[in-house]
């Protein structure tokens, strides 16, 4: 009987040690298999990040709803081969599945990027030409010509292009709340850069972006040999932020003269996708300073902030890899040849959800500016008039915020609050409620704006300003022209 028993547990250990010895090797093929589903994993996210990382061989670059795909010059011997995979285990699919949800994660957010530009900062200034450009001649600046063939080097386009580079330097007053009430004046400093595009009979004319000189008490332009004249606005495009400032040429020293020229105008829309350019501007008020990338995308739009809050929406840039940063603004982007194709505008840093992004710079393409340029040439170079002239509107006036004109499709400018009575725009037929949109042949987006032009303007003078007035079938444009007060009659008013 014990030994019957014996045999028989003799037998279910035997079977208890096959059950271990199938659970075991199940277990090894179970934890190899989870260790292959790692390396998967480890792999698509490599692969991913190659994919992505800065100098990567494709990138997807997005203009309103098209997409283009693009390869970086130089790279082509890197191009990826197509990876076949075996078949997957339940456990290797479960990898795929991850791996594929982080893909379109990465995807989407890039895809969300290309719309949402609006946390961009602005930063912060013979060939084919239909801007005037003069034949050398002594004390004259030369008309810009290009040393550099299609394939000159950077250094070579740098070299041909700085004599036509200029810093700009502007002052101008702000007013901060005090932290003991009211109101307190504070003189701030600003840097940017311009282009000489052209001159005329008495004054150097030079390219760069209105958010560079607005608001701008006075401006000093330096030269390439570091010497530095006053400057003044000649003219301002707020709408494609453009101005041209105006140096006049008896304030420029002969030895300046000879060592400027002005810059040698190329074809934006001869570029293409790829092309390697080269940026050029007073970066951070340091001096000018040279970088150099592609073009890696066109017909960008977005929506700019300056320092004052006030919101630009810029259309059909150029997007770059070189570097643009503060005091930037108002340069040069060059292509190979050391045309100019483009004035330098704003970079992004941040999208709207707080992340950072790099090498994300944008230039306003040549063609696009060329003929705002030349009307801008052409105005009238103003001086700000002494104290004893200050003229006056006669209104009290408020900011249509940008959010109201995309709501509600109110113009944008200055909407009148206020009509002064007996002052110079009641006298010219203004209304409480319209709004200020042009004066004088300048476009007008704000108060301080506004106030600003004034200051250039003597009492008695008459202009012409145009103002949107709300009718039956909406606003209405109407041309006025108003007699400009005296400022001192200002404190008179009721």
């Amino acid at each position: 009987m014990n030994r019957k028993k014996e045999m028989k547990w003799m037998e279910e250990i035997q079977r208890d040690e096959k059950r271990l010895t199938i659970m075991s090797e199940e277990f090894r093929n179970e934890n190899t298999e989870m260790n292959e589903t790692a390396q998967n994993m480890q792999k698509s996210e490599s692969d991913m990040q190659e994919w992505y990382m800065p100098g990567s061989e494709t990138g997807k670059a997005q203009s309103g709803s098209s997409t283009t795909t693009a390869e970086a010059p130089g790279n082509e011997h890197h191009q990826k081969k197509e990876k076949t995979h075996k078949p997957m285990t339940t456990g290797r699919k479960w990898a795929s599945v991850v791996a594929m949800g982080l893909v379109f994660g990465l995807v989407a957010g890039g895809t969300m990027f290309g719309v949402n530009m609006a946390g961009n900062r602005i930063a912060g200034d013979s060939g084919k030409t239909a801007i005037p450009q003069t034949q050398t001649t002594s004390g004259t600046a030369s008309s810009g010509s290009s040393s550099s063939s299609e394939g000159g080097t950077v250094a070579d386009v740098a070299a041909n292009a700085m004599p036509s580079l200029v810093t700009i330097s502007t002052m101008s007053v702000e007013e901060m709340r005090s932290f003991f009430g009211g109101t307190q004046q504070y003189e701030v400093e600003g840097a940017g850069t311009g282009v000489i595009v052209g001159e005329n009979d008495t004054e150097l004319l030079i390219a760069t972006n209105n958010h560079v000189v607005e608001g701008a008490q006075s401006l000093s332009v330096g030269f390439i040999d570091e010497a530095s004249v006053e400057g003044e606005i000649k003219g301002t495009d707020v709408n494609n932020d453009l101005a041209v400032v105006a140096v006049k040429l008896s304030d420029i020293p002969d030895d300046t003269m000879n060592q400027i020229k002005v810059a040698t105008i190329g074809d934006s829309d001869d570029m293409r996708l790829g092309d390697q350019v080269v940026a050029i501007g007073n970066a951070l008020g340091y001096g000018q300073s040279v970088t150099s990338g592609y073009i890696s995308a066109f017909d960008r739009d977005l929506t700019l902030t300056d320092n004052n809050g006030t919101t630009i929406t810029s259309t059909g840039l150029i997007q770059t890899d070189a570097a643009i940063n503060s005091g930037n603004s108002g340069g040069a982007l060059l292509n190979m040849k050391g045309e100019l194709i483009g004035i330098n505008e704003a970079k992004s840093s941040t999208t709207s959800t707080g992340a950072s992004v790099d090498n994300i710079g944008f230039a306003i393409p040549i063609d696009k500016a060329e003929a705002s340029l030349q009307d801008l040439m052409t105005q009238e170079t103003r001086s700000k008039v002494d104290e004893s002239e200050a003229s006056w509107l006669g209104i009290r006036g408020q900011d249509v915020a940008a959010e109201v004109t995309q709501l509600y499709g109110i113009p944008s400018g200055v909407v009148v609050e206020e009509v002064v009575s007996g002052g110079p725009a009641e006298d010219a037929g203004l209304k409480q409620g319209d709004i200020i949109t042009e004066f004088d042949g300048r476009t007008i987006t704000s108060m301080s704006q506004l106030q600003d032009v004034l200051t250039y303007y003597a009492a008695g003078e008459k202009v012409d300003i145009v103002v949107e007035r709300s009718g039956n079938s909406g606003y209405e444009e109407q041309a006025l022209t108003i007699t400009l007060g005296s400022a001192a009659d200002a404190a008179n008013a009721k």
